[in-house]
């Protein structure tokens, strides 16, 4: 062991899904001998669905880390074009152990040229663009390709971060915490997936979907243009 705490960081954004961050970091924060740090480019308060994180670090000023996660967002390919952003996640990623997102987070990990030729997942309405950023979309709930771990869309997020304790610490350790979080999904609905959910309800989905899809599209696409510049 290291003298040196393992150093988590979770790179945040305005708008981000609230869940994507704090499911993972309520697991991953529990890391014996660990360090968590929650940052975004400016520091301070950042808001998300409502809520707002106080007290953010300021990335750039945080050297390195051993694992950093992106959380995602319905405006995960805005963020995808905030240059500063995007570079200080490039950065850290660069020198982690684990380069790791959750949801549309991938999205930022591709826009910082860190999914090229990787397997990657994403949530499902989003997937499709992750060729855009020369990854591989795999519809796996937990997607490891090398160093690179990526959950799909949410609340797998939680199933990421169990993951990524037994890679960590080991299966004691995460069954652990499964435990002591009392994490034993057991949803009354099997509409999760679209290959699982009513026809109808996919269908109302897509339908909510479809106003904000083109300039998320067109976004994805200028911030994957900017990797070849």
């Amino acid at each position: 062991m290291t003298d040196q705490p393992f150093r988590i960081v979770f790179a945040v954004f305005p708008g981000m899904t609230q869940l994507d961050f704090t499911g993972p970091h309520q697991f991953l924060s529990r890391v014996p001998g660990s360090e968590t740090i929650v940052a975004s480019r400016n520091g301070g308060e950042v808001p998300a669905e409502g809520l707002v994180f106080a007290g953010t670090r300021v990335l750039a000023e945080i050297k390195a880390c051993d694992l950093i996660c992106v959380p995602g967002g319905v405006n995960a390919s805005e963020a995808a074009l905030d240059a500063a952003f995007v570079g200080e996640v490039r950065r850290l990623a660069l020198g982690a152990r684990y380069v790791t997102s959750v949801c549309t987070g991938s999205l930022i990990l591709g826009a910082a040229g860190l999914l090229t030729g990787k397997r990657a997942a994403c949530h499902w309405a989003w997937r499709h663009l992750l060729p855009l950023f020369g990854a591989v979309p795999d519809a796996g709930r937990v997607v490891r390709d090398g160093n690179v771990i990526t959950g799909g869309g949410v609340t797998a997020g939680i199933d990421f971060a169990l993951t990524v304790l037994a890679e960590i610490g080991g299966d004691a350790l995460a069954q652990t915490l499964q435990l002591g979080l009392e994490y034993a999904p057991a949803p009354p609905f099997d509409a999760g997936r679209p290959e699982t959910a009513p026809a109808a309800i996919l269908a109302g989905y897509r339908a909510r979907m479809d106003p904000i899809m083109p300039q998320r599209e067109a976004e994805a696409r200028e911030a994957a243009a900017r990797l070849a510049l």
